[in-house]
């Protein structure tokens, strides 16, 4: 899958768990676009790491967090921020996934 919105950064906390972050604001016409992609990333990390999210102190393999805000002007627009985080082999798995760098 290759991603046209979402521009993921990675970075690494001490404890080895990577994170991916992207952000997306678009205007409401590129929004279900965005959504889309969004879903799709999210698809992939259930069907390859199925029954294994959850909170990595909590012995998860990976997380995500999606956050919306609207942000008013003309023409408004929508703000997506997608936040994931996993484990060394879930990383290396959504950057040959999705062709991003180790950082």
């Amino acid at each position: 899958m290759s991603l046209r919105w979402l521009d993921f950064d990675y970075s690494e906390g001490d404890d080895g768990t990577g994170v991916f972050d992207a952000m997306a604001s678009v205007t409401e016409a590129d929004a279900a676009q965005v959504q889309a992609e969004v879903d799709g990333v999210l698809a992939w990390a259930e069907a390859q790491f199925a029954g294994r999210r959850g909170p990595m102190e909590e012995g998860g393999d990976w997380d995500a967090e999606l956050q919306l805000s609207d942000e008013p002007g003309s023409p408004p627009r929508r703000c997506f921020s997608l936040t994931l985080a996993g484990s060394a082999s879930f990383c290396e798995a959504f950057r040959q996934h999705f062709g991003i760098g180790a950082g």
